[in-house]
């Protein structure tokens, strides 16, 4: 969980630096977002894309990831849960985290982040 919770602790820091810390130069992210009466999309990004997202501002982000399942063999891994995404300290959209880890000679990395975003059946 290492990588995990410095990866969710450098996104509520708005830390791009930090947050490509966690993860392999290679990585990638995967979106999977329902919008209420709005066709479903899947958005792909490298590593630096999903970055730029993470720059200074005035408003201040937390995801809370509930209860992850973590399964591992040898040097890889994966952490799965449910998550939810403040703005401000508001709920602004839930889903599910899933995070693909591999370990080499620098430890644990992210190499995959793929996540759901709905804004409907959220809980804070």
């Amino acid at each position: 969980m290492v990588p995990v919770n410095a990866a969710l602790a450098a996104i509520g820091a708005r830390d791009a630096v930090a947050l490509g810390q966690t993860m392999r130069s290679d990585a990638t992210t995967t979106t999977a977002t329902a919008t209420e009466g709005a066709t479903a999309t899947i958005a792909h990004k490298t590593r630096d894309e999903f970055l730029a997202r993470f720059g200074p501002g005035a408003e201040r982000f937390e995801e809370r990831l509930a209860d992850p399942a973590i399964e591992i063999d040898g040097n890889i891994a994966m952490v799965w849960g449910r998550y939810t995404f403040l703005i401000d300290g508001k709920v602004h959209h839930c889903g599910y985290d899933h995070f693909d880890l591999i370990r080499d000679s620098a430890g644990w990395k992210i190499q995959n982040l793929t996540w759901s975003s709905r804004t409907t059946g959220c809980t804070d």
